[in-house]
């Protein structure tokens, strides 16, 4: 449906209001305040996330993903996997590994890629949260604001998703055989 620049604003707060038209956007099919509700408490619970992920860094030294994991051959034949995490310049300018359990390592992993999850959730969420106002400011110019909200939005869940699986791969990968 094309709109002209100038409406876009009044057809949205008219589908709001059940005028019949048609909601131009998914997130304009629910009542604001429990929208902007919803977005608050992702913020809220992402911020958390990443209050925690920042102590748990503190206290072990560093995270899985700038870790590593070591099959190490012992003499009588028999293979073990040792896990380390490592923290850039926590410690000292070049980092430090500390060895971990098993559990604490993939802990540390996992909560790796929460804090990739939650942070485009906030993100997503902030961009909801000012929609209106980017609608409304950019409405005339070379990109509309329902172009530069639907972009950004691609965006970060693209960015989002190419990181994830890299992660997740890296995950997933067999451990290295120890060196010496």
């Amino acid at each position: 449906m094309q709109v002209p620049d100038g409406k876009v604003w009044e057809l949205e707060t008219a589908s709001r209001r059940g005028s019949g038209l048609p909601a131009l956007c998914p997130v304009d099919r629910m009542p604001r305040r429990l929208r902007n509700q919803i977005c608050i408490a992702v913020i809220a619970v992402g911020a958390l996330n990443f209050l925690s992920y920042t102590v748990t860094y503190a206290v072990l030294g560093g995270d899985a993903p700038n870790g590593h994991r070591e099959l190490l051959l012992r003499p009588d034949g028999s293979q073990q996997v040792v896990y380390f995490v490592r923290g850039h310049f926590l410690r000292s300018l070049s980092g430090r590994e500390a060895q971990v359990s098993r559990g604490v390592w993939i802990y540390s992993y996992l909560h790796s890629l929460s804090v990739l999850l939650t942070s485009a959730a906030m993100i997503i969420s902030m961009l909801v949260l000012a929609r209106p106002h980017i609608l409304a400011t950019m409405r005339e110019g070379p990109i509309s604001g329902r172009t530069f909200v639907t972009a950004f939005g691609l965006l970060v869940v693209l960015v989002t998703a190419a990181a994830l699986v890299v992660f997740v791969r890296d995950l997933l990968a067999p451990p290295a055989m120890a060196q010496g």
